[in-house]
């Protein structure tokens, strides 16, 4: 394959991307042409805090930054007259909901064989359940891809069809703590993905360590205000440090209880909280096993500072935090 038109980062703010950002702006991952943030307006005021700094850094450093938005993700959500938003709201089926289940019996060669069908009412944990997320596509990824496609030359106005031959490397913040979210599969023509942390071998803590020695100070996770996927430990930081946000969420949570004001109603009620209670009533003070876990290695961390791990600070939402695929062992090489 011949050498990339441009180099771009997907910037989504957070710890691993930051990292990158600033990493590119001093000249240690020579090479970026450019960074594109995707805003689903519904950003901390403190993500946005992080990009303006970060916009400083690239203009000192000759990297522009492209700022894309496909709309703003609360209000569409809550629009009736705008295209439905696929967001993973935790729902739960109403009290009565039956479940039917199949009878089987052995046949002649021991084999199991439906002979029948049953009812029964659900039990609670049965009647829970999660909607598809397609959030991160439409509001990241999907306005991401169309600044490339502009900056590689498609035409005005739609931006389609890129010129052949050109295409773009991408560079995306995951670390060597997630390769559950990694994957290598190409999307389209004209972007190919690649992961400078995995090459440099480096962790969220390792990030967390390079943000501190370049004086960077503490970067807030980049997700939605109201993302269902937030564990206890942020919900619980909100409510205590943000309460403006903190509010903004319990009246979406409250909105969205039969679903997104543009699909049709849901049978059952939809929640941001993974218990299915109303956010102000959930349990979010109970600390949770990965949060005992990330409490004591944070511990040992400010003891010893240069120490290996590899701890996940729970999802953020970059853009490319959302898609699926397998993990794939991706080479290191030098990070030019």
């Amino acid at each position: 394959m011949n050498t990339p038109t441009l180099r771009l980062l997907s910037l989504g703010a957070g710890v691993q991307s930051t990292t990158l950002a600033l990493m590119a702006c001093r000249g240690e991952l020579p090479g970026l042409d450019g960074a594109v943030f995707a805003d689903t307006g519904w950003e901390p005021p403190a993500v946005y805090e992080q990009v303006d700094r970060l916009e400083t850094e690239f203009a000192t450093a000759g990297i522009p930054l492209h700022r894309v938005s496909n709309g703003h993700l609360r209000k569409d959500s809550l629009d009736p007259e705008h295209r439905f938003v696929s967001i993973p709201y935790f729902t739960l089926a109403p009290e009565g909901t039956m479940i039917r289940e199949e009878i089987t019996e052995p046949d002649a060669n021991g084999q199991l064989v439906i002979v029948g069908y049953r009812e029964r009412l659900a039990t609670r944990r049965e009647r829970e359940g999660i909607g598809r997320r397609q959030c991160t596509a439409e509001y990241k990824i999907a306005p991401i891809n169309r600044a490339v496609r502009m900056l590689l030359g498609a035409p005005a106005p739609r931006y389609l069809r890129v010129p052949k031959g050109r295409y773009a490397e991408q560079w995306i913040g995951f670390s060597t703590d997630e390769p559950e979210r990694v994957n290598d599969r190409r999307e389209n023509k004209y972007t190919v993905k690649r992961f400078p942390l995995l090459e440099l071998d480096m962790s969220r803590k390792d990030c967390e360590r390079y943000l501190r020695r370049a004086g960077w100070g503490h970067t807030v996770k980049s997700s939605c205000i109201g993302c269902p996927h937030h564990r206890n430990d942020y919900w619980r930081e909100m409510r205590d440090h943000r309460p403006d946000e903190w509010a903004d969420a319990i009246a979406f949570d409250h909105a969205i209880r039969k679903g997104g004001a543009s699909a049709k109603p849901l049978r059952g009620q939809a929640f941001l909280h993974r218990s299915c209670v109303p956010l102000e009533l959930a349990p979010i003070d109970r600390v949770t096993r990965v949060e005992w876990k990330n409490r004591q290695l944070d511990l040992f961390d400010d003891y010893a500072p240069d120490l290996e791990d590899d701890t996940d600070d729970g999802p953020g939402c970059s853009p490319y935090g959302c898609t699926s695929g397998a993990s794939v062992a991706t080479p290191r090489r030098k990070a030019a």
